[in-house]
């Protein structure tokens, strides 16, 4: 398990220098298109300032779009949330997230956050009345896995470059229509350059997308192993995600810039795991049930 979350870490130094390295390439590739320097400094410039906001406003967004509010700890099957995970973040050695409730009856939930300093757990109505304490505390331990691993951050961080490439791919297919196409030279080279260049910023947002999927598809196997290790219970999160999976509906403020952080899909798009996940920003829950019920033998 260890090894696994050191290996992970590595794995996301190296692909977040792919991104770094893609949105340079894109804004080198603007540069010459349009033959101006400047852009390419705007784009570094630009793509810093983007991780820079996301990392400390971040949560906040993920927050607001999902229509989470403050548990109440007036309610007493809220307070109980609230005391499930206060043990949880004992037990692992964490600062006690902040909880919030969203008051919808698909079952889900997700953290956010930039550090264990800085997190929130969001739980939604559904799941509170579907799952039992063991089930909730293996949920819960799974989101906190996201916070111990600094999964959460990675997501940010990797949401915003996705979006910082698909809108640049964006803006140039919409600004070369209207100008026809750049001041390029004539000769033969700089032409197959030019046309390597339109290439590359039309599917770069392709690319950038599906590193975005295979982090996340790893994160969810990585944060469900880790929350029965802190649990000591695998069967506890295997049987959550059962009742997800056969009780899944879309939630009412899905938004696919969020959806990654959930538990499950928030989409509850059944035909994204009959694909095995292609273009899930989650592992086909049936795999997840399987390698937690492995655990457990």
């Amino acid at each position: 398990m260890y090894n696994q979350i050191a290996a992970n870490r590595n794995r996301t130094i190296f692909l977040m220098a792919i991104f770094l390295c893609l949105v340079i390439a894109l804004g080198y590739a603007f540069s010459y298109y349009y033959n101006n320097p400047n852009i390419l400094w705007f784009a570094v410039v630009f793509s810093l300032f983007m991780n820079w906001f996301s990392y400390f406003h971040s949560d906040t967004i993920a927050l607001a779009a999902s229509g989470a509010r403050p548990a109440n700890a007036d309610s007493l099957d809220e307070l109980e949330l609230i005391h499930i995970v206060e043990n949880l973040a004992i037990a692992d050695g964490l600062p006690t997230p902040k909880v919030y409730i969203i008051d919808d009856q698909s079952p889900n939930a997700f953290a956010t956050g930039r550090d264990s300093q800085h997190a929130s757990v969001a739980v939604t109505r559904g799941l509170m009345q579907l799952l039992t304490k063991a089930e909730m505390e293996g949920a819960l331990a799974h989101e906190l896995s996201h916070v111990k691993n600094y999964d959460i951050l990675l997501s940010t961080i990797v949401v915003t470059l996705v979006g910082v490439i698909t809108l640049a791919g964006d803006w140039f297919v919409r600004a070369n229509m209207f100008r026809g196409g750049g001041d390029r030279n004539n000769n033969n080279s700089n032409a197959i350059f030019a046309v390597l260049a339109v290439v590359f910023i039309i599917l770069s947002p392709i690319f950038a997308q599906l590193i975005q999927l295979a982090i996340s598809r790893k994160r969810e196997f990585l944060a469900d192993a880790s929350g029965a290790l802190l649990t000591r219970y695998p069967e506890g999160l295997a049987s959550a995600l059962e009742k997800i999976g056969a009780n899944s509906k879309p939630m009412r403020r899905a938004n696919r810039a969020t959806a990654h952080l959930f538990i499950a899909d928030p989409f509850g798009d059944r035909l994204g795991r009959r694909v095995a996940g292609l273009f899930s920003t989650h592992p086909p829950i049936e795999q997840r049930i399987k390698a937690l019920k492995e655990m457990s033998l």
